[in-house]
C-alpha cells in the first residue's frame, strides 16, 4: 500500500527569500516575498524570524499581519472541527475546501494515480475529516482570465490617452503583487490587472453566491484554499478582502499541498483507505465534462488566454499555436503577433524575481516593448511553488516539477469563454458583466507604499 508521506523541510534556506514562523511544530514560509518583521510578542505563538537575501526588506509585514498569518495552518482547521463537535451549534461553521488545479498534479504523483483519480481520493480524504463541500478553483480562474482579457483590450484602446495603460502586468501571483506595491510603487501599480485572482475570486464566489444558495450567512462558511504557494497566505490577509462589517474573509485559511500531505500523514491512512468522492460544484449536480485545464505550462496560462482573444478582438486573426522565444532563460520568453512584416503585439513571460529585476530595468529605462507582461515570483511558475515543490537546499526538486508539468498537461484544455458555468455564473451571481456587483467581487486596486523607493534593485544584487 501506498504510505502518504512529506519531508521535513529545513529549519532556514539559503536560496530564497523566507521567513519562518513555528507553530505546533509547522513551518510556515513565504517563497521569494518575505519581509523583515517587526519585534513580535512572545505571547504569540510566532517564534524566530529567519532572513536571507530579500527583494522587499523595508519591514512591509506589519505585526498585525504576521498574527493573521500565524492562524494560516492546520491547527487552525482543527480548532473549527473540534469547535463543530461540541454542542453549542451557535459556533460551528461549514467547511469549505477550494483546491488549486496546479495543486492536483502534486497529489497524483504522491498517490500514484492521474490528476482526475487524485482529485477524488483527495476529496475523499478532506470529507472523511469533516470538510463538507470540496471544490475546485478553475472556474475562479475562468473568471480571472476572462476580466483580464477585458481589461486589456480596453487598456490597448486607450494606450494613446493613457500613459499608465501599456504595459499591463498580471495579477494571479501575491508575490509579485507585495513587491510591486511596497518596492516599486508607482512605477509599476498603475500597470497591474485589476482582476482578482483565481484565489480571490473563489472566496468572493463562496463566501457570496455559494452561501446564499445554501441559504447561509457568510460568517457561517470557514473557507479554505489549498494552494502550492505559501504566498497565498498573505494574499488572504489583504485588507480589501476582509469585510470589516460582517468580521468575515473571502478565505479564511490558506494550507500548501504540503500541509494537507502532512495532514494525511498525521492521520495514518493510506491512499487505498481513503474513499474516492467527486469534486463538488457550485451549482450542485452538474453535466460537465470533468476536470479541464487551462492553456499554458502550468500557471493558468493568462498570457495564452489574452494573446489569443487581443488577436482576434483587435486585429481579427486567430491565433491557434502560440510559439514562444527564450529570451534570457526558460522563465524570460515572448511571444509576438505579426502581419505582413508588422509586429501588432509583444507579450513576455517573466517568471522569478532575478528575471523580474531585469523587466523593472528595462522599465526604468524605457526599454520595455511588450503590451503584456505575466509575472510570477516563483521560477518555473505556479507548479514549483515551495509549499509543493521543495527539494533539498531549498531549490525545487526539478524532477518532481517536471512530473507535474507532465501530469497537469495531461489534462483536456477547455476555454475559459465555453465554460457554461462561468456564463451561468455572469447572470445570476453577478447580474450581468458590466454590473457593479461584477466590479466589485472580480476585481481589487492595489496600494503604494507610503516608505521611501527602496534602492534594492543595484546590479550588485546577490542571488
Amino acid at each position: 500500500m501506498s504510505e502518504v508521506s512529506i519531508g521535513r523541510k529545513k529549519e532556514k534556506c539559503e536560496n530564497c527569500t523566507k521567513q519562518v514562523i513555528n507553530k505546533m511544530n509547522e513551518q510556515i514560509c513565504f517563497d521569494n516575498l518575505i519581509h523583515a518583521f517587526p519585534q513580535v510578542k512572545e505571547s504569540t505563538s510566532v517564534q524566530q524570524v529567519l532572513l536571507s537575501a530579500c527583494l522587499s526588506c523595508d519591514g512591509c509585514v506589519s505585526e498585525d499581519e504576521g498574527q493573521r498569518i500565524s492562524q494560516q495552518n492546520l491547527e487552525e482547521i482543527n480548532r473549527v472541527l473540534a469547535l463543530n463537535k461540541k454542542c453549542d451549534t451557535s459556533k460551528h461553521k461549514i467547511l469549505v475546501v477550494s483546491v488549486c488545479p496546479q495543486s492536483l498534479p502534486f497529489f497524483a504523483i504522491k498517490f500514484q494515480l492521474d490528476v482526475p483519480a487524485a482529485a477524488k481520493k483527495l476529496c475523499g480524504f478532506l470529507k472523511s475529516v469533516g470538510v463538507l463541500y470540496v471544490f475546485d478553483t478553475t472556474v475562479a480562474a475562468s473568471f480571472s482570465i476572462l476580466e483580464s482579457q477585458r481589461e486589456f483590450v480596453q487598456r490597448y484602446r486607450r494606450k494613446h490617452h493613457d500613459s499608465n495603460a501599456m504595459p499591463m502586468f498580471t495579477s494571479s501571483c501575491p508575490g509579485w503583487i507585495r513587491y510591486a506595491e511596497r518596492v516599486l510603487g508607482s512605477l509599476v501599480t498603475p500597470h497591474i490587472c485589476t482582476a482578482r485572482s483565481p484565489q480571490q475570486i473563489m472566496g468572493s464566489l463562496v463566501k457570496d453566491f455559494f452561501a446564499r444558495q445554501q441559504k447561509l450567512t457568510p460568517d457561517q462558511i470557514f473557507h479554505v484554499v489549498v494552494a502550492p504557494c505559501f504566498d497565498k497566505k498573505l494574499e488572504a490577509v489583504r485588507e480589501e478582502f476582509y469585510k470589516s462589517i460582517l468580521e468575515i474573509r473571502d478565505v479564511d485559511c490558506v494550507l500548501t499541498s504540503g500541509e494537507i500531505l502532512h495532514l494525511m500523514e498525521q492521520s495514518k491512512v493510506t491512499v487505498e483507505e481513503v474513499h474516492s468522492a467527486p469534486l463538488d460544484h457550485v451549482f450542485g449536480e452538474t453535466t460537465d465534462p470533468g476536470m479541464t485545464r487551462h492553456e499554458g505550462r502550468g500557471s493558468e496560462g493568462f498570457l495564452e488566454h489574452i494573446f489569443k482573444h487581443a488577436a482576434k478582438e483587435l486585429f481579427g486573426l486567430d491565433v491557434q499555436e502560440i510559439v514562444y522565444k527564450t529570451l534570457r532563460n526558460r522563465d524570460f520568453q515572448e511571444v509576438a503577433l505579426e502581419r505582413d512584416g508588422e509586429t501588432l503585439l509583444q507579450f513576455a513571460a517573466v517568471y522569478g524575481f532575478r528575471n523580474i529585476q531585469t523587466l523593472v530595468h528595462r522599465m526604468r529605462k524605457g526599454k520595455v516593448p511588450y503590451q503584456l507582461v505575466e509575472v510570477l515570483s516563483c521560477p518555473g511558475g505556479c507548479l514549483s511553488g515551495r509549499g509543493q515543490a521543495e527539494g533539498e537546499g531549498g531549490r525545487p526538486d526539478r524532477t518532481l516539477v517536471q512530473q507535474m508539468e507532465e501530469h497537469y498537461s495531461s489534462l483536456p484544455v477547455r476555454l475559459p469563454d465555453t465554460n457554461p458555468e462561468v456564463q451561468r455564473l455572469y447572470q445570476d451571481w453577478l447580474d450581468g458583466h458590466d454590473s457593479p456587483h461584477a466590479q466589485q467581487c472580480l476585481h481589487t486596486q492595489y496600494k503604494i507604499s507610503t516608505q521611501p523607493p527602496s534602492q534594492i534593485l543595484n546590479s550588485d544584487i546577490q542571488w
